[in-house]
This record gives structure tokens, C-alpha cells and sequence, in this order.
């Protein structure tokens, strides 16, 4: 039996008690006395006197094809094990089996190991409230959703290298608004304003050069409303080379820390479901708040050196100044809205904000709508174009935008039952009168009405849904005059006066 360090110790702490070789061995559950005796003179552990092997207990099955690898791993560094593998199987049919892949792997990693340089992380000095690093994290794998509606989202993520203290906020792009709408609310939820802040070549903060731009690290120029950000708070811009995202280091290593984090207390909240977006952001800042707790006396000392909060905010949203056409559509970055046709030539302000839109009709609110994201997309509310479409109803078949005039899937599928057994102008204008009555009355129950038409095999058309939402009230009854009779509260009156 092989004897280990573990009891080679033993034994000599048993001989450091006065305990003989036998006793010693004993202790030890060593066989022999001449085994205590042997480790005694040579006063090393058995560890320490086994010598590397320097022979192989099976043929090398790559020897012959190895120098053809050799060869290809120098000029190909990036090649897997997998692929050479299963190139050396198309090159000798027959030869190499499909469990000798893992031999293979090692004998790469041991080639790499002392053939192939890399890139070594080099560690850097972080300085007490010198910088405020940010970045846009994607989250929307979480599987996160709002009342059942999956929500697509990333969060402006934001680290102090120093301590690691963190904050964020969720948003839906890495627009100029989303980082002025993280940053601030950071520099606000940490009280004071590092020196520096340091992002990414984002089309958020950066740009390419024009003449006179202010260029940054990765010889892109700052886009204006970022230096508009940055000069409120009185930090100075920074930004990381072009294909250097490691420059960004401390913010990039903890999106991974906190993608697991959220992940492990989405499992204990046991639902991925939340009620409003003001919920879901409010359980994403608890864990911020959480891993926060434990960075507070680092955090003590970039505060002490970081500048103060300025007492007035910066607007987080921008503006945008257009008039609305004779179609009722206004076009805002590129994508399309609907307003009421009664702004139709007028000229409306929207504050365009991260995750709506606000149109503003003079100091008048007139609307409040979900911001699109990306370009050449719409949102049209069939509300605002019932009426027109009514008096045009030549109009419906071929509308650009036809699609968002059907709210559900069982307005489309009443439109086509009507479009069968109508002619087309006649199926399309008993859509447009039930569309309508959706208008003015829920839209729910006119779509209770149309699924439990399209189940029956009677014909029907607006009419038909009107009776369903809007039955016929009962009629009133009549009541009779009510005579009444003065004599037996005239006769109590007098009672009471004869008693008194």
C-alpha cells in the first residue's frame, strides 16, 4: 500500500510525542515500522520523491499525422482540435476513432500552451472618484414580460472602477436619451460627480469627425447633446479605442455579474412577469441596491474626492417641432405616428422621451404614445381615422397602414368573412361601421361579439354586433300618482299638543 503526506505526518508527530516506530506506525495505519524508519532518514514526504515520468504507457495514435497539424496551427493559431480531427478523418477513412478526439484536444492545448503567445490582461491603477464608466446591457434573454407581452430591453449600466459601486436604469435603445436618462439618475442616486465619464463608440455619445469637432480616444467626435450632458455635470468625456471594448473593462466584467444576479433572484421571485415597467425597474435597482451594500466603505472614498451635484437637472428628453399632414400622420425619427384629424395642418411639439412620445398641441398634452424604435415603422390608432375612412370608405382597401386597422385577429378574420359573402365596397364599409362602433364603445366587447358571430352559421353584419353591444334598454314603467293623506298627521299633532 502506497503510503501518503497525510500520514507520513502523522508519523512524525507521533516520533515528536516520544512514541516508538511501531507505535508511530500504528497511529499511521502504516504496515511496518521499517516504512517510519525509512521516511526518518530521508526526511521527505512521498509527494516529494516521486520523480516525472519521462516515457508514455500508450502509442501515440497522432504520431505519424502530428508535424501536418504542427504545420497548420502555425499558420491557422484559431483552428479547434474538432475541425483537425475531422480533417485527419477525411484524409485516412478508417484510421482514428471517434473517441480519440478528446487525445487530440489535449495535445493542442499542451501545443498552445508552449508554442502560442496571448494577450495578457494587464491590471490597472483605479483612482478614488476619477471616472464613471457606462455601458448598454442587453437583458432581454431574462425572458422578462409585462402582463404576458415580452419585453425587449437593455440596461444603461454604470460602475465606478474604484469601489464597483453600480446603478442603471432600463431602456429600450442605446439612444442619446437613454444614456442622459442613466447618467443622471446614477450621478442622482450617488450624490456626487466623478471627474471623468467614459463610454463606448456608441452613436449615443460619438459621431464621425467633422471640421471643427471635439474628437475623443477612438478619433470619433462627441456628438452634441452628449457634450451638453457631460458639461452640466462638469465631467470631462472619454471614451475607449475603436475595437477595444477591455478598455471598458470594469463596466463590461460586471454586466456579467449582474445578468446572473438578476437571473438567480428572478428564480427566487419565481416569476418572470410584472405588472408595469415601473415594477420591473424597481426589483432590477433592489439588486443594485443589494450588491451595493458591501462596496459602502470604498464608495466613502471616491465620495470625499468627487465633485458636488449640481442642484438643477438636466432634461432627459428632446424636442422636436413638426406639423401634421393632411393624412393625420406626424413623421418623428423616422417613423410614423397618428393624431387626431382635427390637428390636420396644425403644428404640434413632441418631447420625445426613452419609452413614449408626449404630442403637445400649443402648452396642450393632446396624446401620449409608445416611442418605435428603429426606422420606417408606424403606429396608427384607428381611432383617429374611423371617421374619415366612413365618409371615404373607397379608401380602406388599398390604406398604406391597412394592417393597424385591424385591432385584433378577430376584427381580421370578421373583415375576411364579410370580404366572402359582400361585394368588396359593401364587405368594406360594414368593417368600417363595426370598427367604428368599436371606437365608441370597448373594443373588448365588440370582439366578444365578432368571435361569437364567426361562430354561428347565420348571416350577419353591423347591425347584427350593434344589437350585441348596445342591447335595447327595457322600457320604464309607469307609476301611478301617489295621493297622500295629510288628516292622520294632522290628528297626531293635535295628540301631542293636548298631552303637553
Amino acid at each position: 500500500m502506497t503510503t501518503t503526506n497525510a500520514q507520513v505526518r502523522i508519523i512524525m508527530r507521533e516520533r515528536n510525542k516520544g512514541r516508538t516506530q511501531e507505535q508511530a506506525a500504528a497511529s499511521a495505519n502504516v504496515c511496518s515500522r521499517k516504512t517510519v524508519a525509512q521516511y526518518e532518514r530521508s526526511g521527505q514526504f512521498p509527494s516529494e520523491r516521486v520523480e516525472p515520468r519521462q516515457y508514455r504507457t500508450r502509442t501515440d495514435v497522432f504520431a505519424a499525422d502530428w508535424p501536418t497539424l504542427e504545420t497548420m496551427l502555425r499558420d491557422a493559431p484559431s483552428l479547434e482540435a474538432k475541425a483537425l480531427f475531422e480533417w485527419l478523418c477525411e484524409q485516412h477513412p478508417g484510421q482514428y476513432q471517434e473517441g480519440q478526439l478528446r487525445t487530440l484536444q489535449r495535445r493542442v492545448a499542451q501545443w498552445r500552451a508552449l508554442h502560442q503567445e496571448q494577450a495578457a490582461v494587464l491590471e490597472q491603477v483605479h483612482r478614488p472618484g476619477e471616472v464613471l464608466q457606462t455601458d448598454g446591457v442587453w437583458l432581454t434573454e431574462l425572458g422578462i414580460t409585462l402582463q404576458g407581452e415580452p419585453l425587449a430591453h437593455l440596461l444603461i449600466h454604470s460602475v465606478l472602477p474604484y469601489s464597483n459601486w453600480e446603478w442603471g436604469r432600463v431602456a429600450q435603445s442605446e439612444s442619446l436619451n437613454a444614456i442622459r436618462l442613466g447618467v443622471q439618475s446614477t450621478l442622482q442616486q450617488l450624490g456626487a460627480v466623478p471627474q471623468y465619464h467614459q463610454t463606448d463608440n456608441s452613436g449615443a455619445a460619438t459621431c464621425r469627425p467633422g471640421a471643427d469637432a471635439e474628437t475623443g480616444t477612438g478619433g470619433r467626435a462627441y456628438t452634441e447633446g452628449y457634450l451638453q450632458l457631460l458639461s452640466h455635470y462638469g465631467m470631462e468625456p472619454r471614451t475607449t479605442h475603436r475595437r477595444s471594448p477591455q478598455e471598458n473593462g470594469d463596466v463590461e466584467g460586471s454586466n456579467g455579474g449582474l445578468k446572473r444576479a438578476l437571473e438567480q433572484h428572478l428564480l427566487l421571485r419565481g416569476s418572470r412577469d410584472f405588472a408595469t415597467l415601473a415594477d420591473y425597474e424597481a426589483f432590477v435597482q433592489s439588486v443594485l441596491t443589494r450588491h451595493n451594500q458591501a462596496r459602502q466603505e470604498r464608495l466613502a472614498e471616491e465620495l470625499a474626492v468627487m465633485h458636488p451635484l449640481p442642484t438643477t437637472q438636466l432634461v432627459t428628453h428632446t424636442h422636436q417641432h413638426v406639423r401634421v399632414a393632411r393624412t393625420s400622420l406626424i413623421r418623428v425619427q423616422n417613423n410614423v405616428y397618428s393624431v387626431p384629424t382635427s390637428l390636420i395642418g396644425q403644428y404640434v411639439n413632441v418631447h420625445i422621451h426613452e419609452w413614449h412620445l408626449e404630442i403637445y398641441y400649443q402648452s396642450c398634452c393632446i396624446l401620449e404614445v409608445p416611442r418605435l424604435i428603429g426606422a420606417r415603422q408606424h403606429r396608427i390608432n384607428y381611432r383617429h381615422i374611423i371617421t374619415s375612412l366612413l365618409r371615404k370608405p373607397g379608401g380602406f382597401r388599398d390604406y398604406r397602414y391597412r394592417e393597424a386597422l385591424f385591432p385584433t385577429l378577430v376584427f381580421q378574420q370578421a373583415w375576411e368573412y364579410l370580404n366572402q359573402r359582400h361585394a368588396p365596397r359593401k364587405a368594406d364599409l360594414i368593417y368600417l361601421r363595426i370598427l367604428h362602433l368599436a371606437a365608441r364603445h370597448l373594443e373588448a366587447d365588440v370582439a366578444a361579439a365578432l368571435a361569437c358571430l364567426l361562430e354561428t352559421a347565420e348571416p350577419w353584419d353591423d347591425t347584427t354586433v350593434a344589437e350585441l353591444v348596445q342591447p335595447q334598454r327595457p322600457a320604464t314603467p309607469v307609476l301611478a300618482p301617489l295621493t297622500v293623506d295629510l288628516q292622520p298627521y294632522d290628528q297626531l299633532l293635535l295628540e301631542v299638543a293636548h298631552g303637553a
